[in-house]
């Protein structure tokens, strides 16, 4: 990873450097860009996300020259660096401990809003949900016209 010097200051050349801008990127506006994203992740790529980040423009600059020189496109060479993260952190030695911990609130606080259900329907939530969806599948025959719902 490349690190800015001591004081933190990048030079004017590592600041200034040269982008290559694809093809009809040119012009476009940070809106329409994460819009165009969107739209395109959400029809040609099922199950993934699209993830908006703010990069120093000195961090950019460096990402942007990295991926190139690694013949990478700046959305291959971020989703390689947080592989690369999610590996690193996964594989601490805590991790697992403090994962289990996030599970076991997880689970109080599911829980605590099952007895609220429970507390407000008089009834488990496996009961309510049944009913629900008994009481939602008799609305759409009723309003099917179906006869014996």
């Amino acid at each position: 990873m490349i690190q800015p010097p001591p004081g933190g200051q990048f030079s004017a050349a590592v600041d200034t450097a040269a982008l290559v801008i694809p093809p009809g990127m040119t012009g476009r506006t940070i809106t329409e860009e994460a819009s165009a994203m969107s739209e395109s992740t959400l029809k040609t790529h099922p199950g993934m996300k699209t993830l908006g980040v703010k990069l120093p423009d000195a961090l950019h600059a460096q990402l942007a020259l990295v991926a190139q020189l690694n013949d990478l496109s700046l959305n291959d060479a971020v989703l390689k660096a947080v592989n690369e993260y999610v590996v690193r952190i996964t594989s601490a030695p805590d991790f697992a401990e403090r994962a289990a911990a996030v599970v076991a609130e997880i689970e109080r606080e599911a829980a605590t809003r099952r007895g609220a259900i429970q507390a407000l329907f008089g009834t488990t939530v496996s009961e309510a949900g049944a009913d629900a969806l008994a009481s939602e599948t008799k609305g759409s025959a009723k309003r099917k016209g179906e006869v014996g719902a």
